[in-house]
């Protein structure tokens, strides 16, 4: 009976997102918000196995999304390969990124991994913009449109949302499997106390490259999503320090962290906080909309440091509280 009721808000969430587009009159700029939200809250949650998870707060998550974005637009555009393929190829080369910045950073902590991580984000952004033949330079790539399943490519935006909606229960789904698996016990006994778990027989380095890799490979999946559904993209916009890397931190902290519900609802907050402050404020003098979104998140989080989906539960036992 407790999983039923676990499981009955998901199921219920789940349909409303199902329906979704069907209930809005706006199905253009609407659509294109809500499949937005639902592409970070898959990327947070990708973020959430080694922040969460882990306690490792990466500012470089970027170099796996744009990782994965130039890898399968370079094998459609050069190759003509599927990017339902090229997600695949995304995902590998992605995993090893992953895996090979792990290995140096994996016993830092801290600001020190954060800035590690940062700096590794930086370098790739640094060389796809000089490396011009390949990834095009600061001009970018646009991907040419040829409408068709195969090429993962539609006129109509609910094609696209309805993909996001998969990518943001497929990462919820792995991310909730490893909370409850061993791999998710170990990273929480390293996240405590990493000496601790050595001693009781954890190993703290293969926990947490195996976290890392399969982190790195949900993102640059995330990648291929992202230069499908934009077609066109340069290196600032993926490998962007905040546009990528901070804003997916932020969306898993402002939620709550290492919950599964966290990255959704941050997603579901931030990205449309941020068209609305834009659309009204963006007339205004320059800077007015960031500071406005950015106090509003700095109360969210003075009110409850552990984010929305703790300050929700808070809320509710009040509540409960109440009528006992």
């Amino acid at each position: 009976m407790t999983s039923i009721r676990q499981f009955l808000p998901w199921a219920v969430l789940v349909t409303i997102a199902v329906a979704a587009p069907w209930m809005m009159e706006d199905q253009g700029y609407g659509i294109r918000v809500l499949t937005l939200v639902l592409l970070f809250a898959a990327m947070g949650q990708s973020w959430n196995i080694v922040g969460g998870l882990a306690n490792q707060i990466s500012l470089g998550h970027a170099a796996f999304f744009g990782l994965g974005a130039y890898t399968s637009t370079l094998l459609l555009m050069r190759y003509g390969i599927s990017p339902w393929l090229g997600i695949v190829a995304a995902m590998a080369v992605a995993a090893v990124a992953g895996g090979l910045l792990s290995l140096p950073t994996m016993r830092l902590r801290g600001h020190y991994f954060a800035l590690a991580t940062l700096a590794f984000g930086e370098v790739l952004r640094a060389i796809a913009n000089t490396w011009a033949s390949v990834t095009g330079g600061p001009v970018g790539l646009s991907i040419p449109f040829a409408e068709g399943f195969a090429q993962m490519q539609f006129k109509s935006s609910i094609p696209y949302y309805y993909l996001m909606l998969g990518a943001a229960l497929i990462t919820s789904i792995v991310f909730a499997l490893i909370s409850r698996s061993r791999l998710g016990y170990r990273l929480r006994a390293v996240k405590a106390n990493p000496q601790a778990a050595e001693v009781i027989g954890v190993n703290t380095a293969r926990t947490r490259i195996l976290a890392a890799v399969i982190s790195a490979a949900l993102m640059g999946a995330c990648g291929t999503l992202y230069a499908q559904f934009i077609y066109f993209f340069d290196p600032d916009t993926v490998f962007s320090l905040v546009g990528i890397s901070v804003r997916v931190a932020l969306i898993c902290i402002i939620g709550g962290v290492g919950t599964v519900a966290g990255p959704l609802i941050g997603a579901l907050v931030i990205i449309p906080l941020e068209e609305v402050f834009n659309d009204w404020l963006s007339g205004q003098t320059a800077g007015v909309s960031q500071l406005a979104f950015g106090l509003i998140l700095i109360a969210i989080i003075l009110i409850e440091p552990r984010g929305l989906s703790a300050l929700w539960a808070r809320l509710r036992n009040l509540t409960r509280g109440q009528h006992a």
